[in-house]
């Protein structure tokens, strides 16, 4: 009687799922669809236009990086690294960028953003995006941090070093109409254990 019931259990589940998916999976695909359509329609042309993109020296910010030198734009790459930025730099140039320039630059102290952005616009003269991508981790329990001010840097510069770049930058993204995209992460809605700095 107990593996009839469960039997049972399953074929109503599954036929719940069925049906769940049968209500819920066509206008799921027409939203996807009409997304792609609208993108294909009324994607920015950013060829030319300048680009400063921080954290560039590796990771998303070397591909955010060369997505856009493939749509010709000109780009002002930023890393702390500066040495980090030079394979990059040439990549860009070769996938189409016209022109590159490295700035090297600690986000999370206020003088750097300006000067990073100051740079960008004397040698540009304008600036039509700002991507805040540069961010750091720092991984392990909360509760087995012995000096609590060791996680500062986390927060300066994956916080603080959006909002100064974003400071510094907003008058000539003013002129420009120009757009300010801020990378964020997944561990911002769904945290995982061991980032609780990170996520927050």
């Amino acid at each position: 009687m107990e593996l009839i019931r469960i039997v049972l259990k399953f074929l109503l589940l599954s036929a719940i799922a069925i049906i769940s998916l049968i209500f819920t999976l066509p206008p799921c695909l027409a939203f996807r669809f009409l997304t792609f359509i609208r993108r294909l329609m009324f994607s920015e042309n950013v060829a030319g236009k300048v680009v400063l993109v921080t954290g560039a020296g590796s990771g998303i910010g070397e591909q955010i990086s060369y997505e856009y030198a493939r749509r010709r734009a000109r780009l002002g790459l930023v890393d702390i690294r500066e040495d980090c930025l030079k394979p990059v730099i040439e990549k860009a140039r070769y996938l189409g960028s016209p022109d590159v320039i490295g700035i090297g630059a600690d986000v999370s102290k206020v003088q750097d953003c300006e000067r990073l952005v100051n740079a960008a616009i004397s040698h540009f003269g304008t600036m039509d995006h700002l991507v805040n991508n540069a961010g750091i981790a720092r991984t392990g329990p909360f509760e087995e941090v012995e000096n609590i001010s060791e996680l500062t840097s986390v927060m300066d510069v994956n916080f603080w070093g959006a909002v100064y770049g974003t400071h510094f930058a907003i008058p000539h993204l003013r002129k420009s109409k120009g757009r300010i995209i801020v990378i964020a992460s997944v561990s911002g809605w769904y945290p995982f254990p061991g980032l609780s700095i990170y996520s927050v």
